[in-house]
């Protein structure tokens, strides 16, 4: 992969659930790029790694599965970089096992040398093959050759099958860490920006769900009915609410130089994968369509990220800005309590993401973007809120940085996400495969002619191989 160098993107997204009184708008995020070595190193081999959460290795009948597909990860950055890459998995609390790793890419190397000798002895025979030789002679070297091919048939089908482990065991790796997050949980979050004050109300203040109920604006009970718990319908004004917030960030976004999009909400699962998510397993967060390889978005980051999926963008067209609305479905395993009441941590809900796609170089800038957008559109609606910078535990493994949008809600009387905006350099784009192609290509001159170099490219406004930075959360 020397010949290939990582891009930049970004996204974002906008969750909105209507509340009467206190409307919650909010961003959903995923994960996004570095720079400066040897951060930008670091992150070109981990970008492309998948997620702790990513597919684990299966074996049937004692043989490893094949990948459904592969990420560009750059096993030997990762080799001489252990030391700082096994600090990153612990600081990230990451069930990724790099020594494993590491060991299967070494075994895979030793293999790989014996299979090229063995193809080379197999040459060497069938030059010799086509002199003029004694009959015992070609008959020595007919069955060196033949030895050697079965011999040789044998190794390469364990090279593969070696391959496919290393492969799935590395995309368990999470992309490198910005320099400057924070190492540890939640509480070690750093306060990035604080906007407005808290109002202060001479009259008992209500949740969302006893004005709703007051007001005639949502039915739970019917919705239980009808789809199970955590559903709802939206009634009267607060549906007019709900639209009107989409299409007021639609606006906005779009005055900034974003394309407008609505995506498919049924994505392959193999998709919802190379984004960093965890589409089967425990605890997943994702609906699968049983007998299918399909599952339903839990956001809108995924379908985006898939439009330029195994492509080469030009890089005159970078950046590449987009602005989505979707519907996202979550399974919100093991969401319980008084924060998840109402409106709050639901299995259906609407969204509006942003989503960059650019060089590398220019990833931290558009991640300032996003954040700043988003912090602007609170501030038009009045909001009293604060932006963190999330620390090593509480990254999902694509990001390589994350801020996080809490604003004050009056009725639960504390601070809630409603947004967040993610760097995930190329770590999405290496495993979807987004490549662009320079303005100018350095060539190399071969017995073959001209060679082309193209570098790996990612998406979003928040990371990807172009990098990708991300997003907007729940409101």
């Amino acid at each position: 992969m020397a010949t290939t160098i990582p891009l930049s993107s970004s996204s974002s997204r906008l969750i909105f659930r209507p509340l009467p009184t206190t409307q919650n708008l909010a961003l959903f995020s995923r994960h996004t790029p570095p720079k400066a070595p040897p951060f930008t190193l670091l992150v070109r081999a981990l970008s492309g790694a998948a997620v702790a959460a990513a597919p684990a290795t299966e074996i049937i009948d004692n043989k490893v599965l094949k990948p459904q597909w592969k990420a560009a990860i750059d096993f030997k950055w990762i080799r001489d970089n252990k030391e700082a890459v096994a600090i990153n998995i612990k600081n990230r609390n990451s069930n990724a096992n790099l020594e494993l790793v590491l060991e299967l890419y070494d075994k895979m190397l030793n293999l790989q040398k014996e299979v090229e000798r063995l193809r080379s002895e197999r040459n060497t025979v069938a030059n010799k093959m086509k002199g003029k030789l004694e009959p015992s002679e070609r008959q020595k070297l007919i069955e060196a050759g033949k030895n050697l091919k079965e011999e040789l048939a044998t190794l390469e089908e364990d090279l593969i099958s070696l391959r496919d482990e290393l492969q799935l065991e590395a995309q368990c790796i999470p992309n490198m860490t910005h320099p400057d997050v924070p190492v540890g949980g939640e509480d070690n979050s750093k306060l990035r920006n604080m906007v407005g004050n808290r109002r202060e109300f001479d009259f008992p203040v209500k949740d969302h769900v006893q004005i709703g109920k007051e007001l005639d604006l949502f039915d739970f009970d019917a919705a239980a009915e009808v789809s199970g718990s955590k559903f709802y319908y939206l009634k009267n004004e607060a549906v007019m609410l709900e639209m009107a917030l989409v299409n007021w960030t639609l606006t906005e976004v779009m005055k900034r130089g974003f394309t407008p999009l609505t995506t498919p909400e049924i994505v392959r699962s193999s998709v919802v994968e190379k984004c960093g998510f965890q589409p089967r397993g425990e605890n997943t967060q994702v609906y699968s369509i049983e007998d299918s390889d399909q599952c339903l978005i839990g956001t809108a980051e995924i379908p985006v990220g898939g439009i330029h999926m195994d492509s080469i963008l030009a890089e005159s067209s970078l950046p590449l800005k987009y602005v989505a609305f979707s519907h996202c479905f979550r399974t919100e395993a093991g969401a319980a309590g008084t924060a998840t009441r109402g409106l709050y941590r639901v299995h259906q809900f609407s969204k509006v993401e942003m989503f960059i796609l650019c060089r590398p170089e220019d990833s931290d800038n558009y991640h300032e973007e996003l954040i700043k957008i988003e912090e602007d559109l609170f501030s038009s609606l009045g909001l009293h809120y604060k932006t963190i910078d999330m620390a090593t535990g509480d990254l999902g493994a694509p990001a390589y940085r994350k801020f996080d949008v809490e604003a004050w809600m009056p009725g639960l009387e504390h601070y809630g996400e409603i947004s967040s905006a993610s760097n995930c350099t190329d770590y999405q784009s290496r495993r979807l495969g987004i490549r662009y192609r320079p303005s100018e290509l350095p060539t190399t001159n071969s017995k073959k002619g001209v060679g082309k170099k193209l570098k790996i490219a990612g998406k979003w406004g928040f990371s990807c191989p172009l990098q990708l930075v991300d997003r907007y959360d729940e409101a």
